[in-house]
């Protein structure tokens, strides 16, 4: 598999970074901590009276990023110096107002208005909130004006990162085996430092100052029967079945295995409702229905009885 770097020209002013987005799954795989009126970090959902700021690492050096074009698989990286060179032109340019939500809608009331890149792992600003960035990762803080967005999105827990937009030069660095073990290293440490954060967050009793590892696998056999459908479609056409994330295929594959699924899970597919109107199939494609993307990714996410059933468990185990 290819490993490309992609880089930065200083002398073209229409290089770099040119928006930061807000998204429900960030390709670099940190989410943010918002922040409240005492400056400590809180868990989104839990958010009240509150100054409305997200902040997060908007590019993280030497982190191989998986992607997908048209069926060619490949990975990304940034070196420090090109994270750094991003982070200075970012604001040279003008750019701190630029946000979009997952890459598609133009925010407005959005300010990149802190940025620095972490020097001190073990002093750095971000440590007090939780996050433990390695060296020449870049940090921003995005003051959220908007109420439309922080009520609908940030606190409805539909959006978990950064992303950035921008145009880059890429040189290919190396051929690299599948799975890239000594790049890898770092993601699967991430995935199983998220797996621990939704037990700690879902699961930590305050009164009782205890853990309950409950995760639940009661949903209808027609959630499952969607997602191995999906999962059917994409043994059989490969490449042609577009429309899902990475987050999507595994959930996709938890729903087919009949997992059991913790509370942050089940929220993640609860949120999934707003694509329902993206789930009927194009008649354009009635005939190849593995090729209409909102088609697909509706299935792999267990379709209306996979996510109706995540509302309501969702209802049930906060109201428990």
């Amino acid at each position: 598999m290819k490993l490309y770097e992609l880089l930065i020209d200083e002398e073209l002013e229409t290089m770099g970074v040119e928006a930061i987005s807000i998204v429900e799954n960030p390709a670099i795989g940190v989410d943010f901590v918002a922040l409240a009126e005492d400056t400590t970090p809180v868990q989104l959902a839990e958010v009240s009276s509150d100054k409305r700021l997200l902040m997060g690492a908007a590019l993280i050096p030497d982190k191989p990023i998986y992607r997908n074009q048209d069926g060619e698989e490949f990975y990304i990286y940034f070196s420090q110096d090109t994270v750094r060179k991003a982070a200075e032109m970012f604001f040279k340019n003008s750019n701190h107002q630029n946000a979009t939500l997952e890459h598609k809608d133009k925010l407005a009331g959005m300010t990149v208005y802190e940025s620095w890149i972490v020097e001190d792992t073990q002093f750095d600003k971000s440590r007090k909130y939780g996050l433990d960035m390695p060296v020449g990762t870049w940090m921003v803080t995005m003051k959220v004006d908007d109420e439309d967005v922080w009520s609908k999105y940030v606190k409805d827990n539909k959006v978990f990162g950064f992303s950035i937009e921008g145009q880059f030069a890429n040189a290919l660095r190396r051929e690299v085996e599948q799975p890239l073990p000594e790049l890898l290293s770092d993601q699967k440490l991430d995935s199983i430092l998220t797996k621990l954060s939704d037990i700690v967050r879902d699961h930590y009793d305050a009164k009782k100052k205890e853990y309950s590892l409950e995760t639940y696998n009661d949903y209808p056999q027609s959630a499952t029967n969607n997602a191995k459908r999906a999962i059917a479609y994409k043994d059989k056409y490969g490449s042609e079945v577009k429309g899902m994330t990475q987050t999507g295929w595994t959930r996709a594959g938890q729903l087919a295995r009949k997992e059991k699924l913790s509370r942050s899970t089940i929220a993640r597919m609860a949120s999934f409702k707003r694509h329902q109107k993206n789930a009927a199939i194009n008649p354009e494609y009635k005939a190849t229905p593995w090729k209409d993307n909102g088609y697909i990714a509706w299935l792999g996410w267990g379709g209306a009885s996979g996510v109706n059933w995540a509302i309501r468990k969702l209802k049930s185990i906060d109201k428990k």
